[in-house]
């Protein structure tokens, strides 16, 4: 099993941990505007973003206990733990997206929430910035270490620079109404902006939540499954194997890949280390940059064994 680099795991650990206490800020600033300016719609970002500190402080948890590798009780490591928090990370953001709906569309039967346009527009834009350079920085930091954890922290920063940036608008629309004698429609802008944020974003941790949870019941990856085929029915013509099976999963940045391949009952053999430079070649063509592989290769002439 080829390893990630301890420098990688340092890297996405600081990232994450930057990560984390700018969210603390935000999520603090965003509740303090959101009271005084009287705006449910920055309250819920404001919420929004604080429940993003505990998920990411949980992706921080896993990423220290991935960057330890195994141990006596987890043999195969803690690899496994990253599609579960990913899981609950979708599943959480989904909730929080579905009781915001349900709570503005009480708030427009109560006739809307007059808001402070002026300071709340300066937050929204103020945030939408900062979110915005936060999901380029993470997002080109998991891409170089291929880590689903700083994927998902990417969206969620994502996620918070839409949220901002709906609510300016949302601000700017209320300020115009008022400008131009829609007064009594203004109160009704802000509980709006919520509400279709919420059924906008409800797509994202969807996804997220599926393809986790693909990863924790092993569902065999259709691109790695046939990534395999192709490189053993290759290694199968050139060496004249009789056949072969293989089984792949994934779980978070792990590749797990068990391969039985079929030998004719002449097939000569020389040595352990002939068989070994055939494991480095199927090795060679399934290795993926970014991604740990855990490969296991056994020979037999006796189909019983695959």
């Amino acid at each position: 099993m080829t390893l990630s680099s301890s420098s990688d795991t340092r890297r996405e650990q600081q990232v994450l941990r930057l990560s984390i206490w700018l969210t603390v800020a935000l999520a603090v600033l965003g509740l303090f505007v959101g009271v005084w300016v009287g705006s449910e719609s920055i309250i819920f970002d404001g919420f929004f973003s604080g429940v993003n500190v505990l998920m990411t402080s949980a992706a921080l948890l896993v990423a220290k206990l991935v960057a330890r590798g195994g141990s006596r009780r987890f043999q195969y490591g803690y690899w496994h733990l990253e599609p579960l928090v990913s899981a609950f990370n979708g599943t959480v953001m989904g909730l929080i997206c579905l009781v915001a709906f349900v709570n503005e569309v009480n708030g427009l039967r109560g006739g809307g929430q007059a808001v402070e346009v002026g300071v709340a527009s300066a937050y929204t834009l103020l945030a939408c910035i900062a979110s915005l350079v936060m999901y380029l920085y993470v997002l080109r930091a998991s891409r170089g270490m291929n880590s689903e954890l700083l994927r998902i922290d990417a969206r969620e920063w994502l996620i918070e620079g839409v949220l901002t940036a709906a609510i300016f608008v949302g601000f700017a629309i209320a300020a115009l109404l008022g400008a131009t004698g829609g007064e009594s429609l203004a109160p009704y802008v802000d509980p709006v902006i919520v509400m279709v944020l919420a059924l906008l974003l409800l797509p994202v941790p969807f996804g997220i939540v599926r393809r986790a949870l693909r990863e924790v019941f092993l569902i065999a990856p259709v691109e790695l499954d046939t990534q395999v085929h192709a490189v053993l029915s290759e290694i199968g013509q050139r060496y004249g194997f009789q056949d072969y099976r293989s089984y792949v999963a994934k779980s978070g940045r792990v590749r797990y890949i068990d391969i039985n391949i079929i030998t004719p009952a002449n097939f000569e053999v020389s040595g352990v280390a002939g068989l070994d430079r055939i494991r480095e070649e199927i090795k060679r063509d399934l290795d993926e940059a970014g991604t740990q592989l855990w490969l296991t290769v056994s020979f037999t002439a006796d189909p019983k064994w695959a």
